[in-house]
């Protein structure tokens, strides 16, 4: 069986919107990381105090298959592909430990009932 790791950046306005996002779509658990994002557009500046947007950092750890499926529901939902609402991308898992079992079980019947 192989994996991915998906990553999503979004805004921390669209945190709980891409977790529930995911969620539906399969996903399982969840990393979430913050961070601090800088555009390379002019900075704005509200009384002086130079705004720097607060980011959420997702990453789960996926089977293949699923892990484009919730790329697909969060590029939908979250209207990604609009100007500042964040970057979802995947790549391959080449190495794994201390996944549960039950979720590799799980996915495993996911793809047989698929095929």
């Amino acid at each position: 069986m192989k994996f991915s790791v998906l990553v999503a950046i979004v805004s921390e306005e669209l945190e709980d919107k891409a977790i529930e996002t995911a969620r539906n779509a399969g996903a399982g658990g969840v990393t979430i990381l913050h961070g601090t994002g800088i555009g390379l557009k002019e900075k704005k500046i509200f009384f002086g105090l130079t705004y720097e947007g607060r980011e959420s950092i997702l990453i789960f750890v996926l089977e293949k298959k699923l892990a484009l499926k919730v790329l697909k529901a969060l590029n939908k939902e979250l209207e990604l592909e609009k100007e500042d609402r964040g970057i979802a991308f995947t790549f391959p898992l080449e190495h794994l430990a201390g996944i549960n079992r039950e979720e590799v079980l799980k996915f495993q019947k996911e793809l047989e009932e698929e095929i």
